[in-house]
């Protein structure tokens, strides 16, 4: 009864609750709790944290860090402040002038990276097909193939020459002759000399045409030599088919001409020997004449004070070199290397020199390893070409 007396005084809609269950909390009130404020925590640890998660490239290094402007000269990687340097591109074929970069080493004595301009205009042939003869500047005989000037003018002397740089600095033409006499002689002259030597061919030799093909194949610039009377004919001789003083116009070009067909792809002739020859008008003059006419070059030895050639190259309009010096009449290293050092003084002193030597094995061997040196010293070694004086260019 008491029980009913009670529900009676209760307020209506509330339900009877149990002394117990007015004090107890449920475990999922207390884990939804526990939960809400380790979200909050961990919420206001990231707010308050110093530079959060914004820049993963500078959190927790084990090198210190590296800024561009503390090191310019060393870009990150993520993002290089200067371009990688591009490779030199090849030259354009085009009729203007190229620029070429060019990367020299150490000791060199130019800049690490140096620019020259060339002008395809320049005397000078691929070298890549140096030995194959120009079927233009070719006409047939009894005696074999003899150069001439192409129907469009040009001349062996243009087409077969070396090319070189056109600088004005100081410039050494070596000319080393006596080729195809000695089969191993001529192997190892080829094999041996820098490409800027120019090789000179005996007429009387043998394979010419082989070690022709050889010798372009390896850079080098050729000439063909002419045997010319000497004083003193024939007790000194020269070989077979030498021009003399007494034989006519006609018997000498007949001989010039079996000289000339030995082989092709040569710029110009050399005397050899020849003193009292090239000192006879009569005798010169049609030689010199025929030289024009085919569009060759004249190479005097300089061994003849008495020599007519200049004169007579300016009037026939032939290419004309003129030596400076024998570089190996005496068979020394020492006197060979002195001549060569002469040759770079008067080079220094007059833009140019010329010196000639045979295909010794000594001669082969210095003249090697001196233009070696000699190009660490700033001095260029050009091809005989590149030092003629020829009319027909002013």
């Amino acid at each position: 009864m008491a029980d009913i007396g009670k529900d009676i005084e209760r307020p209506l809609g509330q339900a009877v609750r149990s002394p117990r269950a007015a004090g107890k909390v449920s475990g999922g009130t207390i884990m939804a709790t526990v939960a809400v404020l380790a979200v909050v925590g961990v919420s206001g640890a990231i707010a308050l944290r110093e530079k959060p998660f914004r820049k993963p490239q500078e959190v927790a290094v084990s090198t210190p860090k590296v800024t561009a402007a503390a090191e310019p000269a060393a870009p990150s990687a993520l993002a290089p402040a200067v371009a990688p340097k591009p490779e030199a591109p090849t030259p354009a074929k085009t009729g203007g002038p190229q620029i070429i970069h060019v990367q020299t080493e150490e000791g060199d004595g130019p800049p690490k990276a140096a620019i020259v301009i060339r002008d395809p205009s320049t005397i000078g042939q691929n070298l890549k097909i140096a030995h194959i003869p120009d079927k233009a500047l070719v006409e047939a005989s009894d005696t074999g193939p003899l150069p001439v000037r192409a129907a469009d003018g040009r001349r062996p002397f243009d087409v077969y020459a070396r090319p070189w740089s056109g600088g004005r600095g100081a410039r050494v033409a070596i000319v080393i002759g006596g080729l195809s006499v000695s089969q191993t002689g001529t192997q190892a002259a080829i094999a041996k000399l820098p490409a800027e030597v120019t090789l000179a061919f005996a007429p009387q030799g043998n394979s010419i045409g082989r070690w022709m093909q050889a010798a372009r194949q390896s850079g080098h610039e050729i000439v063909m030599q002419v045997p010319l009377e000497p004083f003193d004919y024939p007790n000194v001789n020269p070989g077979r088919n030498t021009l003399t003083v007494a034989a006519s116009a006609d018997e000498n070009l007949k001989s010039l001409h079996w000289a000339l067909s030995r082989t092709t792809n040569y710029t110009g002739v050399m005397n050899y020997m020849g003193a009292r020859f090239s000192a006879d008008a009569a005798a010169m003059e049609p030689f010199m004449a025929e030289l024009g006419k085919r569009g060759l070059a004249y190479v005097d030895d300089g061994s003849s004070v008495r020599s007519l050639a200049p004169d007579l190259a300016l009037k026939d309009g032939v290419p004309f070199v003129s030596g400076d010096m024998a570089i190996d009449a005496v068979q020394d290293r020492g006197e060979i290397l002195k001549k060569l050092d002469g040759l770079e003084a008067t080079a220094r002193a007059k833009g140019s020199a010329v010196g000639i030597g045979s295909a010794f094995d000594l001669t082969v061997d210095t003249v090697s390893s001196w233009v070696a040196e000699a190009k660490k010293r700033g001095i260029e070694i050009v091809p005989i070409s590149a030092v003629a004086i020829d009319p027909q260019k002013g």
